[in-house]
């Protein structure tokens, strides 16, 4: 009985029969030579007559197939123009100023769009390009290129694209833009269909994915409210690469199909590395699955090599497109493939026949070993092209950890925005309350304890094979073979999940997953054949059965989210921020073009974007530069003396300072910005207690103090401009 019950748990993902399924691959196609050869029909013969096919699929699964591809187009569109719609019932984007559409891209949103707005603006596409590569208003006094610093090539590529095309008399450019990353995301909706068919079968598994993800929008998305995000633009390639990896690990993969997976897998992560700056940690992950999909046996290496290839190569290119960019070729991922490549290539026969015992301590030691060489390698590459640009990523993961660099600026900086904190536990009860949590929490368990029983029967099985001649007969013994994909997806959404836990950004890496697992542990076949065996159900029945539990999950799914969905459109608002508006526009009017500026970085990106001014400073904080020159700029809200912040702003021709009384004088609770500043300078924060290395200042903040307009201060600075919620001084 104990038998039966582990081989049915198996046969849920990996099924059963495979010795027959295994002959059914090998019969050759019947090809009439009465002429239905010539014209691509294929007969094959049956026991009640002839049954006619066209590219490999009868009539009714053309049918079939075809209206699952008119769905999937569907709900891909509607789940766009659903975002759009939310975007502009929140802000009324379509009706309100120039000015406030672009302060609503706040933060580094701004900054990026506003490579875009200066393409389109460029008297031509060789002059912007040029403005880009020499770039001295980012962060003056010093010329930059954007394109290898930050990853704008989107916005290179919409900007062309805009220019080029007839649209300009009908479409204002930051409409094209944002109707672009909709029409993106509508693209990452189909991505997730059709990696839910792919592991199911069914493109009702397709809509259910869809709906899960389109009504669970506030754990799984964010491009509703920050659209020029570069994961808004990356997000969606990462799943069409995804999708197309379920299609080519399938084993029924034919060499053309494999061929063209492989090709849209490399243009897929290319396009994915090119467009965020976080591309290296995610492919890193994916590295570690395919590693860990070879180690054990689920996926065959000439395919694990193959896509560690693709990757490599993806990099490499988006390296050479970043006129070399040493971040690239100093990542982690960088170094595990060549070590992973290196040791599949060596290693990869002798893993194949060896005792379960002798197996586990070669999994054990080989990843130890793939790990030790990346780390050694990754340190010998640094060295050797002086790269330490990344050092405050290492920094922010210690410190999250609350292992070193408690005090460091920029680790303070990471840990207190709410973005780079851990997931919260109110994610899941909504996520729960949206019914895709429980649904995937099964999925993936029972996945994984599949996964584990199956390996170690296939190890056991190879250990049988050394004593079998015939091993296309044994063959029949590798559960693995039959469905390897959803081994590489139940490994990966591990990875992803961990991730995700981690830091809040990066949840919405993993949530896509819960969609597509909890819908294919609905909708799969071979659940309800095994759950349905014991009943000796014929396979009508179990489809039937498994696509009214689809129909009927998908229905609740629309009584508990469509009425709160329906109720949300009827939400009217209106973008409003005139303090930033009046601000932007007194720039505009009374700065000299050349004059820069210096304030928080996150209104300094709205500064360059509306006002077109050079400034000091900006939020993508990637650069070893620009972060130590930050660390100083933002003196302007530590404790210095006047002639201490003059010569800071002086030092790095600042001829204007922006001073927010939001960062000011918000209340201290360890985490504001002045906060910060006086913990790195030493210095024992408002309100906080004596800690050691920390002393207490007589100095006054100065953002605080100038406001006064004492001697020691107008001699330094003249108050040029000022509202309720901004004051710009002069830098005399």
């Amino acid at each position: 009985m104990t038998g039966n019950f582990t081989q049915y748990g198996i046969d849920i993902f990996f099924g059963k029969g495979l010795k027959r399924m295994t002959e059914i691959r090998r019969r050759r196609p019947y090809r009439n030579k009465s002429g239905g050869g010539k014209n691509g029909y294929l007969k094959s013969r049956g026991g009640q007559g002839e049954a006619v096919t066209y590219l490999g699929m009868s009539p009714q699964q053309l049918l079939t197939n075809g209206a699952g591809l008119l769905v999937c187009l569907w709900v891909g569109y509607k789940h766009a123009s659903y975002m759009a719609l939310i975007h502009d019932n929140n802000t009324w984007f379509s009706s309100i100023k120039e000015v406030e559409r672009e302060i609503s891209f706040r933060t580094e949103s701004g900054l990026y769009y506003s490579y875009y707005k200066q393409m389109v603006q460029a008297p031509s596409i060789s002059q912007g390009l040029h403005s880009l590569v020499y770039d001295n208003v980012t962060e003056h006094p010093d010329t930059i290129n954007v394109l290898e610093r930050m990853n704008v090539y989107q916005e290179v590529v919409l900007s062309v694209l805009y220019r080029i095309l007839p649209i300009k008399t009908w479409m204002q450019p930051i409409f094209f833009y944002i109707n672009s990353v909709f029409a993106l995301h509508a693209m990452l909706v189909w991505a997730l269909f059709l990696t839910a068919y792919f592991l199911s079968g069914s493109w009702l598994a397709g809509i259910l994915t869809a709906c899960f993800y389109t009504f669970n929008k506030l754990d799984t998305t964010r491009v509703e409210y920050i659209i020029p995000l570069r994961e808004s633009f990356s997000l969606p390639f990462l799943w069409v690469q995804i999708a197309a990896t379920t299609y080519y690990f399938r084993h029924n993969c034919s060499p053309q199909k494999e061929r063209l997976s492989v090709f849209i897998i490399f243009t897929s992560t290319l396009c994915f590395s090119l467009c965020w700056q976080f591309n290296q940690f995610v492919l890193l992950l994916q590295a570690f699955a395919l590693f860990g999909t070879w180690i054990l046996d689920m996926v065959p290496p000439r395919k694990i090599q193959m896509l560690l290839v693709a990757q490599m190569t993806s990099l490499l290119v988006t390296c050479l497109l970043q006129f070399i960019n040493k971040m690239i070729l100093g990542s982690l991922v960088m170094s595990f493939i060549p070590a992973a490549l290196l040791l599949i290539y060596l290693k990869g026969e002798e893993m194949k026949y060896c005792s379960i015992p002798s197996r586990i301590i070669k999994v054990i030691g080989y990843s130890l070993t793939v790990l030790v060489f990346m780390i050694l390698l990754q340190r010998v590459v640094k060295l050797l092209l002086g790269i330490d640009a990344d050092d405050h990523i290492y920094k922010f993961i210690m410190s999250k950890f609350n292992v070193g660099h408690a005090r460091d600026f920029d680790a303070l900086l990471y840990l207190c925005i709410d973005a780079f904190g851990f997931l919260q536990f109110d994610t899941f009860e909504r996520l729960t309350n949206g019914v895709v949590f429980p649904l995937y929490v099964v999925t993936h368990l029972g996945m994984l304890i599949i996964l584990f029983v199956a390996v170690l029967q296939n190890w056991s099985n190879h250990v049988h094979d050394t004593n079998v001649k015939d091993h296309s007969s044994a063959k029949k013994f590798h559960l693995l073979s039959s469905r390897p994909e959803l081994a590489y997806h139940a490994v990966l959404a591990v990875f992803f999940g961990a991730l995700g836990m981690s830091t809040l950004r990066m949840k919405y890496l993993w949530t896509p997953y819960m969609c597509i697992l909890g819908s294919i542990g609905i909708s799969d076949y071979k659940v309800w054949r095994t759950i349905l065996s014991p009943f000796k159900t014929q396979g009508v029945i179990i489809q039937i059965v498994r696509h009214f539990m689809t129909l009927l999950t998908l229905t609740i799914l629309l009584a508990i989210a469509l009425p709160p969905l329906l109720k949300e459109l009827e939400e009217l608002k209106e973008f409003w921020d005139p303090d930033t508006v009046e601000l932007m526009e007194w720039i505009k009017s009374n700065v000299p073009k050349g004059a820069a500026f210096t304030g928080s970085m996150q209104l300094l990106a709205g500064v360059k974007l509306c006002t077109g001014r050079p400034i000091t400073n900006h939020p993508h904080y990637e650069d070893k530069h620009l972060r130590f020159k930050t660390k100083e700029l933002y003196q302007i809200y530590g404790r210095r003396t006047p002639e201490d912040v003059h010569d800071i702003l002086t030092k790095y021709k600042s001829s204007y300072i922006i001073l927010e009384d939001s960062i000011c004088l918000a209340p201290s609770k360890g985490c504001r910005t002045p906060d910060i500043v006086d913990i790195d300078n030493g210095i024992i924060p408002d309100h906080g207690k004596a800690e050691p290395g920390l002393v207490k200042s007589t100095v006054p903040r100065f953002c605080d103090e100038i406001r006064y307009e004492s001697p020691a201060y107008t001699k330094y600075f003249k108050l040029v401009f000022s509202n309720r919620t901004f004051r710009v001084h002069k830098v005399l």
